[in-house]
């Protein structure tokens, strides 16, 4: 199901990523979390147990792993000849996980009683044929949230013992999370009929307009529907910092050519293709480009390198040279897919008009509007362990540099849990990093924990003075009421960074309580 192999080639031959003697990349575990059990004797919570897989997978996927999602899941269920609704014994879970290519399942059951809401799982490693000790916990049911990032964090502890992100920082990924939203979501996405998935998908964008999944399944949703403006502006919402902002501009670019709209329709793919070059997406980028009366011959060339068993990247990049009245390199792409696809319908055809012009026949380039999610995911999985590779080649101090600056690009886009593992992985190649220390005390402030961040920032400033670190203490001084504590690192910070604006608003802040600022 995962042809990873040829993903990752496609990359390299398309984007140049790394040499051909670069090492083999690292896979990490591939897990499918399968639907919890429901035992509460409610049929009215079922929708928690098809919770768990979606959280769950957000969860672990930050913490490195490829999760399995749940269209892949319900196509296995759907070829091994599987009822969707089935609650898979152990002997059927590896069926459906050696079909997905998994080497980690977990499974699990909740229960509701009384006024607690209680979840187990385990997980079972496909290779070793073992299962772990159930992984429990129980919290009070207004505390949902905190049950399911509690059990995904203590899955990825029992995966990998040394994972060094904090339990903390998994229980404040939902807090501004609202059940509402993400029920109605669950529920969507679980939905056997598309006019109950489009209503409970727009429920959850109602409830939450900037809830990025539901945006996303949404603007999927109408576009199944051939509702291709509908879908074009919905997923125009989601801002393109964010991580689902790959997959969305890809479905934002098929809505907009579909509706007549090539230059945005490029615009999409040409984001997408700039950031994980996929030969359908580069394809795509050349098709509306094309539609424009562009030459995209050079990003149809790209689509059939990376992947030259495909008959129709082959065709584009001969509608291309036709155009540009290369007709030998016309007819040799042309030969190319008829062998390729012999009963090709439209390939003859242009090889009639190149030697006859007169033959009534108008040569388009075809947009590949199939995708595949579990592709596109592991491609960007792959880029991100290749992106590790090449810091891996780096000496210690430089690694620790890089993956600073990875951790704080994570944070500026409100990924806490991924800047929290940079910033550790940082602070094992260099103790002495301040930049590393500071990135930790803004990942225990944003969860907070206003203890640990008071130490690692006390920590990187005996390393080194820098402004972060003082602001960081002024922040956690104003918010304890400590205004001439909070002055006094406001002053210290300016002192390093006389224009830093976010010393200067701060100090404004303070200002305005009546407490002057040295």
């Amino acid at each position: 199901m995962f042809s990873k192999r040829r993903v990752l080639l496609g990359l390299l031959s398309v984007a140049g990523a790394v040499t051909a003697q670069a090492a083999p990349v690292s896979h990490g575990h591939v897990v499918l979390v399968l639907p919890f059990d429901n035992r509460s004797g409610q049929t009215g919570l079922n929708w928690i147990g098809d919770s768990f897989p979606e959280m769950l997978n957000q969860r672990l996927s930050s913490s490195g792993f490829l999760t399995i999602s749940r269209d892949d899941r319900m196509y296995a269920l759907d070829h091994l000849g599987y009822p969707l609704d089935l609650k898979p014994t152990r002997a059927t879970a590896l069926r459906i996980a050696q079909t997905l290519d998994a080497d980690l399942i977990v499974i699990g059951s909740f229960t509701m009683q009384g006024d607690r809401l209680a979840a187990q799982a385990q997980v079972l490693d496909v290779n070793k044929l073992s299962m772990s000790k159930p992984i429990e916990e129980s919290v009070d049911k207004n505390r949902f949230f905190d049950l399911e990032n509690a059990v995904a964090w203590k899955i990825v502890k029992e995966v990998d013992p040394s994972f060094p992100v904090a339990e903390q920082t998994f229980l404040t990924q939902s807090a501004n999370d609202k059940l509402e939203a993400f029920e109605s979501y669950v529920r969507g996405v679980s939905a056997q009929t598309p006019s109950e998935r489009l209503k409970r998908l727009k429920t959850a964008v109602s409830v939450s307009p900037d809830y990025a999944a539901a945006i996303l399944a949404l603007g999927k949703a109408q576009y199944a529907q051939g509702q291709f403006e509908e879908a074009a502006a919905t997923l125009s919402k989601l801002p393109q910092s964010n991580r689902l902002a790959l997959e969305a501009n890809f479905y934002l670019g098929l809505a907009n050519f579909n509706s007549g709209q090539y230059p945005a329709a490029e615009t999409a793919f040409g984001f997408v293709a700039s950031r994980l070059p996929l030969p359908e997406v580069v394809n795509n980028q050349g098709v509306a480009a094309s539609r424009q009366g562009k030459d995209a011959g050079a990003l149809f060339q790209r689509a059939s390198t990376a992947d030259p068993k495909d008959a129709d990247y082959h065709y584009n990049t001969a509608t291309a040279l036709f155009l540009r009245r290369d007709l030998p390199g016309a007819k040799a792409e042309l030969q190319k897919t008829l062998s390729l696809r012999p009963a090709d319908a439209e390939a003859p055809l242009l090889l009639q008009k190149i030697d006859n012009p007169s033959v009534d026949f108008e040569a388009l380039p075809r947009i590949r509007r199939t995708y595949s999610e579990s592709g596109f995911r592991q491609a960007a999985f792959e880029l991100e362990q290749m992106r590790a590779m090449q810091t891996a080649t780096l000496p210690p101090a430089k690694q620790s540099e890089a993956l600073v600056q990875q951790g704080q690009e994570y944070l500026q886009q409100g990924l806490v849990l991924e800047a929290e593992r940079e910033f550790q992985s940082a602070l094992q190649m260099d103790a002495t990093s301040a930049a590393a220390h500071i990135g930790l005390a803004q990942v225990r402030e944003r969860s907070g924990n206003t203890a640990e961040a008071r130490s690692e920032a006390e920590a990187s400033l005996k390393l080194k003075p820098n402004a972060a670190a003082y602001l960081v203490l002024a922040r956690l001084e104003l918010g304890a009421g400590q205004l001439p504590q909070a002055a006094n690192d406001v002053n210290n910070a300016m002192r390093i960074e006389p224009s830093n604006a976010a010393a200067i608003a701060l100090k404004q802040t303070i200002i305005s309580r009546g407490q002057p600022v040295p």
